[in-house]
């Protein structure tokens, strides 16, 4: 299938910056790009049954593949990663909240005036006096996760699309600080931290796959959801969640997330690569989504990018329609009003679940 590998199970570290090929769409042109879709549409905005099964679970894996060459990362994943320590079971393990804009190394605290947030894990050994951050993002960056590539010697898309954990000593205060959050929210023992470690390599192992949407029926809360997203922010809620399960107390505070919302009707299965873009395929199918992926291609002049908001816009708000990935199957979502939204909105830390466990 076209689908790009990524990090082996012991790609653990720090992201920095890279000699890759640099396929990634310019994030600068793409994230206001998406916030001006969003704009503009709330402007505008006056299959199988037995498959449907909502919303559709997260598929899961016994194993990464190895990484195809073709994908590149401009930054690199994990440049200084490290194993995570087995701690001694009566050490007090501080656990801190982390969040800074999206790319704030290199663009400073602009998408965070957008409240476009990235989220990752703090913790602190008492007794070792070491910090450590944890977070889960893409191998190779946003836009690789989001959209394909075309590639002409190849019928059907190509996907640069993984996620991963990301381990490594030490934890960048003014980077966490300066223009996001740096919080305690929890105190655990070195058992709990141990066994919360062993459980992140399995989650690691088996979650290889980035997916940046939220797709439901409309922005109640209650609303029909057909598909959820699975991205940093959803690696830090599924940590938390553990920690609970395994007895930790976390603080009263209030703890935000960003999230990118589609609405649409009730999705149609259209088939995966092979059903699709196969010789016995839907050529006419596999034609459109194709022309559909188009104008989300890298590398555009400013004309083409300006041509290129023109065709989302079209086909997203005009005709309503959009081709959604997930599983390594496409999905046909019938657009509704207002289309795409970007929040950042409170997701509660969870209540301990174990009160059997001593916590300290």
């Amino acid at each position: 299938m076209a689908q790009a590998g990524g990090a082996g199970a012991g790609a653990w570290g720090r992201r920095g910056a890279g000699a890759g090929a640099g396929l990634e769409r310019a994030p600068w042109r793409w994230a206001p790009a998406l916030l001006w879709l969003a704009a503009a549409t709330a402007a505008a905005a006056a299959g199988d049954p037995s498959r449907r099964q909502w919303p559709v679970p997260y598929k899961r894996f016994s194993f990464r593949p190895e990484p195809d060459p073709y994908c590149q990362a401009k930054y690199t994943f994990c440049p200084t990663g490290s194993p995570i320590p087995v701690m001694k079971d009566d050490d007090v393990i501080e656990v801190f909240r982390l969040q800074a804009p999206v790319w704030e190394f290199k663009y400073g605290d602009l998408l965070g005036h957008l409240k476009i947030m990235h989220d990752a894990i703090g913790f602190r050994s008492t007794l070792t006096e070491k910090n450590y951050t944890m977070e889960w993002y893409e191998l190779f960056q946003l836009g690789n996760c989001t959209f394909p590539h075309l590639r002409p010697e190849m019928n059907a898309p190509f996907w640069c699309n993984q996620g991963a954990a990301c381990f490594f000593e030490g934890i960048d205060d003014n980077h966490w600080k300066e223009n996001g959050t740096l919080v305690l929210v929890a105190t655990i023992s070195g058992g709990m931290f141990n066994k919360m470690a062993k459980w992140v390599k399995q989650d690691n192992e088996t979650g290889i796959y980035y997916e940046t949407w939220t797709v439901q029926a409309s922005p109640k809360k209650e609303a029909e959801k057909w598909f959820e997203s699975y991205d940093c922010s959803k690696f830090v809620l599924r940590t938390y969640e553990k920690l609970a399960e395994l007895g930790a107390d976390f603080k009263k505070i209030e703890t935000n997330y960003t999230r990118i919302f589609l609405y649409s009707g009730e999705p149609t299965y259209l088939g995966n690569e092979t059903s699709v873009f196969g010789p016995t395929g839907n050529k006419t199918l596999a034609l459109a989504i194709k022309k559909f992926y188009y104008p989300f291609k890298p590398h555009l002049s400013t004309k083409e990018f300006l041509l290129s908001l023109l065709q989302i816009f079209d086909a997203v708000v005009i005709h309503r329609e959009f081709y959604l990935f997930y599983n390594f199957e496409y999905w046909f979502l019938p657009m509704k009003s207002p289309f795409i939204k970007i929040t950042y909105e409170e997701i509660p830390l969870p209540n301990r679940k174990n009160r059997t466990l001593s916590g300290l």
